[in-house]
């Protein structure tokens, strides 16, 4: 269980991302966060995983408070959240096996990965994870060789390299086609019904919301203004979350 309680962001030049936010995502949950740009979505996603701290609040998972945690403790809580990006963050000039391995860094040795040796079980484990994702084929190429879908699948990897219980997907989709965003939607979905791992996914298209999330946030400002299923947002809540400015709430793209 993950709690998030009270939270707020407030940026050193006096921007509100965050107030007062508060929210609670059971085990094996998947979770969508949806909003304008600027409404506080990736600051949310960053405070869960202490990329960055929060102003005021608390988040807890299992009981442990993130927000206090320092030194090992964060090390060990991180180990146990994956983060997917938007732009993939891989490292563009190694290979496919040197990016998913990456993901396993917060279990070895520090002296042996920085060397780059990594054991041979651990190979292995990339591998398979390769292989859920469809992308075992690619394992000498270049990350920059890959596609957007096959970049973001190497993404996955890398998260599942770390066996996580919670995975923070910050608008995974949007740089990619409809069809590849389905794909890459449907490879999120199976590690959330398969491996029983939480999901907060931020994303910006009314059809995958509707079809992957359980329960669904708005954000507006910094501040939830919706809270329930994807088939509660009707046509005022949408006007609610996205401004009078929004139109056809029909349309495939929210913004």
């Amino acid at each position: 269980m993950l709690k998030v309680e009270h939270l707020t962001k407030v940026y050193p030049n006096g921007t509100v991302a965050l107030k007062d936010l508060s929210f609670e995502v059971p085990d094996g949950e998947f979770l969508v966060i949806i909003g304008l740009s600027g409404s506080g979505k990736s600051t949310l996603l960053r405070c869960i995983n202490r990329l960055i701290d929060p102003t005021e609040g608390k988040i807890t998972m299992d009981g442990i408070d993130i927000t206090a945690a320092k030194g090992a403790e964060l090390r060990h809580i991180r180990r146990q959240i994956g983060m997917i990006f938007q732009h993939f963050n891989l490292v563009k000039r190694s290979s496919v096996m040197t990016n998913v391995l990456s993901g396993r860094l917060g279990y070895l040795n520090s002296w042996s990965s920085t060397l780059g040796y990594f054991p041979h079980e651990e190979k292995e484990r990339a591998l398979a994870a390769m292989t859920r994702v469809g992308i075992a084929d690619k394992v000498h190429s270049r990350a920059d060789a890959l596609s957007g879908g096959q970049q973001q699948r190497v993404g996955i990897a890398r998260t599942l390299m770390q066996e996580p219980k919670l995975i923070l997907a910050d608008e995974p989709v949007a740089s990619l086609d409809p069809v590849l965003a389905h794909s890459i939607m449907q490879y999120i979905e199976k590690l959330n019904e398969e491996d029983n791992v939480s999901v907060i996914c931020s994303l910006h298209y009314l059809d995958l919301i509707q079809r992957y999330a359980e329960r669904v946030i708005g954000l507006k400002d910094g501040v939830k203004v919706f809270e329930g299923l994807p088939s509660e947002i009707n046509r005022a809540k949408f006007k609610e979350i996205y401004g009078e400015e929004a139109q056809d709430m029909r349309a495939t793209a929210l913004v």
